[in-house]
């Protein structure tokens, strides 16, 4: 068997030990349920070894789709006694549970690759209109002013504890937070999680939504912490294309309209996030009316959508400096920051997914050389510490869960990439 071969069949190992049979988890013990995007992920690998089981992943995610149109970031299939924060908690007051708060949406891309790779339009359609009514009410609900870019307005709905939200998340008050004990300080490392400081605002934040019954309507005028994330912006940009082109493949012509507006419009804006000085985009903090200094991977992301070629480049010599300071790319903080944090979670450490989709954009535009030495990057990473949550940038250590789902489901993507995307 081939280096290749064997790598393969060692993703596809850990994607089978974490399936549950409609769902994924990320990884046992830490994330013991399925997550919006870890699944859309690792529906991608699932659909280079078993196509009607990626489906399921997909479908099952939307099952639990909110009457307003949202998807929730977690959905609690089994009782979670010992997790931290579970459903009583949420107390959304759905069956099965669910979180509260969305997560960046990825599924319209990871769909269309799905269709384009199995075309069912069987299965296709109903999560074509449910992708329209999330999308539907992103821009309804986090774009009140209707600006073409939405806010995130909880850290867990984009890169958790990334510096880019320091500044803002010090307006989140911590009084009468809840007693708690956290479930990922028993199966990793603290030094690699985030703070307690930070975990006590996160919990401010849910109290304060379910308060406001978890309404839509109010949540984002109400929260103290509306950020625009640039790569959020650029997944929902890309996912929006994606969609159109799916609805084109299945007759959806008001549809496909629709998305390419939202698109459309989220990419002029996007281009005023832009900084010459970082060679990067930055987020906006929408409460404090400026944009962050935090130059992050969220900075990054963005060549997942189709922006101007000279943003492209700049972008890819921005990685290329990196390179200069780390071992692996990309780091998912700039290392140049003294804020870098070399081991704890979106502060510095090396994410597969996000590699997967700077890549993806960089091949796109045209920047092949620094799309190869990301996958290489990559797969050296998987040789060298296995199929890890996220890797120290300068030695590749592992970090965070182990035998982590999406990573094994962006090593089969990197290994045998499907037919090139259809934006």
């Amino acid at each position: 068997m081939s280096t290749r071969s064997a790598l393969a069949a060692k993703a596809i190992e850990v994607l089978r030990e974490n399936d549950r049979g409609s769902y994924t988890v990320p990884t046992k013990g830490l994330y013991p349920f399925q997550w919006n995007w870890d699944s859309c992920f690792t529906a991608l690998g699932q659909s280079h070894y078993d196509m009607d089981r990626a489906w399921t992943e997909v479908e099952t995610l939307f099952a639990h789709q909110w009457a307003d149109g949202m998807v929730p970031h977690m959905v609690f299939h089994e009782p979670a006694p010992t997790y931290f924060p579970g459903p009583d908690v949420w107390g959304t007051g759905r069956t099965p549970p669910t979180s509260g708060i969305t997560q960046l949406p990825i599924a319209g891309f990871a769909i269309h690759q799905l269709f384009r790779r199995n075309p069912d339009a069987g299965r296709a359609r109903p999560l074509l209109d449910g992708l329209d009514r999330w999308h539907g009410w992103f821009y309804r609900t986090r774009d009140p002013g209707r600006t073409g870019l939405v806010a995130v307005i909880h850290p867990w709905e984009s890169r958790d504890n990334t510096i880019d939200w320091d500044e803002a998340f010090e307006r989140v008050p911590t009084d009468g937070v809840m007693p708690y004990e956290r479930n990922d300080l028993k199966h990793a490392d603290p030094a690699t999680r985030p703070t307690k400081a930070q975990y006590d605002r996160y919990l401010w934040l849910v109290q304060h939504f379910r308060s406001l019954g978890w309404d839509s309507t109010l949540t984002h005028d109400a929260s103290p912490f509306q950020v625009v994330d640039p790569g959020f912006n650029a997944i929902l940009i890309r996912s929006c294309l994606e969609t159109a082109a799916l609805a084109d493949a299945l007759d959806a012509p008001d549809i496909a309209a629709r998305h390419r507006n939202w698109a459309e419009q989220g990419l002029v804006a996007l281009d005023g996030l832009w900084s010459d000085r970082h060679g990067q985009y930055l987020p906006f903090d929408r409460v404090g009316g400026r944009l962050s200094e935090s130059p992050s991977i969220g900075g990054l992301i963005p060549v997942f959508a189709p922006i101007p070629a000279p943003r492209a480049a700049a972008l890819a010599s921005t990685i290329g400096s990196m390179g200069t300071e780390v071992r692996y790319l990309v780091p998912s903080h700039a290392p140049s920051d003294p804020r870098f944090d070399l081991k704890r979670y979106w502060r510095g450490p090396v994410w597969l997914v996000c590699n997967y989709m700077i890549a993806d954009g960089l091949g796109r535009a045209g920047e092949v050389a620094m799309a190869e030495r990301l996958t290489a990057d990559s797969l050296q990473l998987i040789e060298q510490s296995g199929f890890a949550e996220y890797y120290d940038p300068r030695d590749g250590t592992p970090l965070g869960g182990g035998r982590f789902s999406w990573t094994a489901a962006m090593v089969l993507e990197f290994l045998e990439p499907g037919p090139e995307a259809g934006a």
